[in-house]
C-alpha cells in the first residue's frame, strides 16, 4: 500500500502533493511519459488555457496508467514541467479532482520552451501496480 510521508521538521506541502510517498516495491514499476494536452484525435486541448490542459493531461496519464492495468491510485510521483509557475494554484485545483491521498510525491519546474508553443504544461508519472 502507499503511504504519504510527512515531517514536522519540513514545510508543509503548499499544494497537492505529498512530502514523500513509501512503497513496498512488489508488482509492475510504471514509467508514464511526458504526458501534454494532446487529445486522442491530436489536436492540442485547451490552448492558452492552463485548467483545460491540465485536465486533459491528467486525463493522458489516467489512460496510460489504465492501459497498464492500473489506477491513478497507483501514481506515487510526478514530474510537472510548466511554461509559468503563476499557474501553481490553477495547477494544484485541477490535480485535486484527480489524486487522491495519499498523494504522490511531486516536482513542478517552470520551462521556457516545449514541443509545440501551445503546450503549457507536461506530466510525467511513475505508478507502482500491486501484484494481482
Amino acid at each position: 500500500m502507499k503511504q504519504q510521508i510527512t515531517s514536522d521538521k519540513l514545510r508543509q506541502p503548499n499544494g497537492h502533493f505529498s512530502q514523500a510517498t513509501v512503497i513496498e516495491a512488489r508488482g509492475k514499476l510504471v514509467f508514464i511519459s511526458g504526458m501534454t494536452a494532446r487529445k486522442p484525435d491530436g489536436t492540442i486541448a485547451g490552448i492558452g488555457d492552463i485548467t483545460e490542459q491540465t485536465r486533459q493531461v491528467c486525463e493522458n496519464v489516467k489512460a496510460a496508467v489504465e492501459a497498464a492495468g492500473g489506477t491513478l491510485d497507483d501514481i506515487v510521483r510526478v514530474d510537472v514541467y510548466v511554461r509559468n509557475m503563476e499557474h501553481f494554484e490553477k495547477i494544484h485545483a485541477v490535480r485535486r479532482e484527480y489524486f487522491k491521498p495519499p498523494l504522490p510525491a511531486s516536482t513542478m519546474v517552470e520551462i521556457t520552451k516545449m514541443t509545440s508553443p501551445d503546450y503549457l504544461i507536461e506530466i510525467n508519472a511513475i505508478a507502482v501496480l500491486p501484484n494481482a
